[in-house]
């Protein structure tokens, strides 16, 4: 299915392919990746459990993100919310508004099931530009404080600043 179409980006759902070229992309970034991760993505979109999306540049998958619904972990959970999860542009592509375009993609679809969507976020710096753009979006924290492995963190906790390390924001989108 084609969500969103213009002269440069095409975004569509994810297709098997998709995986390694995001993988080999976020090797060569020097990110931690590995092509499980998007086929379990695609098995979940089979499975009726999520969206995913695929950005392509000029015929190229640029980028990606998906939808789940509900949320089944964190402060949202069991809200009967859908979450945003696993967004990212390959960096070769970034600064060309696909990150942009995935978002309203992905929040498009998370209108079709309630009016808030959710996420989480990675608080150390390789999650700068998505920290940014989420506050931009309208995306404001919960108010849980940070959360840590999937709990929340208490005062002068001992972590990690790993990509487990998250805050969760919502957005009204009605």
């Amino acid at each position: 299915m084609i969500y969103y179409q213009d002269e440069n980006v095409l975004i569509r759902n994810m297709e098997p392919a998709d995986g390694q070229v995001f993988t080999d992309g976020e090797i060569a970034q020097g990110w931690h990746a590995s092509v499980e991760k998007y086929e379990m993505r695609i098995k979940d979109q089979a499975e009726g459990k999520c969206v995913a999306l695929t950005a392509e540049y000029l015929g190229q998958p640029a980028g990606y993100v998906n939808v789940y619904y509900p949320e089944l972990e964190g402060p949202f959970a069991g809200q009967g919310l859908p979450v945003i999860v696993d967004f990212g542009v390959l960096q070769k592509y970034q600064r060309r508004g696909i990150g942009s375009k995935l978002m309203d993609a992905a929040e498009q679809i998370a209108a079709g099931y309630a009016d808030t969507v959710t996420l989480s976020v990675g608080l150390h710096n390789g999650y700068g530009s998505a920290q940014r753009m989420y506050v931009k979006r309208g995306y404001i924290p919960d108010g849980s404080g940070v959360w840590y492995n999937g709990k929340p963190c208490t005062p002068y906790d001992t972590i990690s600043n790993d990509d487990d390390l998250v805050l969760y924001m919502s957005k009204k989108l009605k």
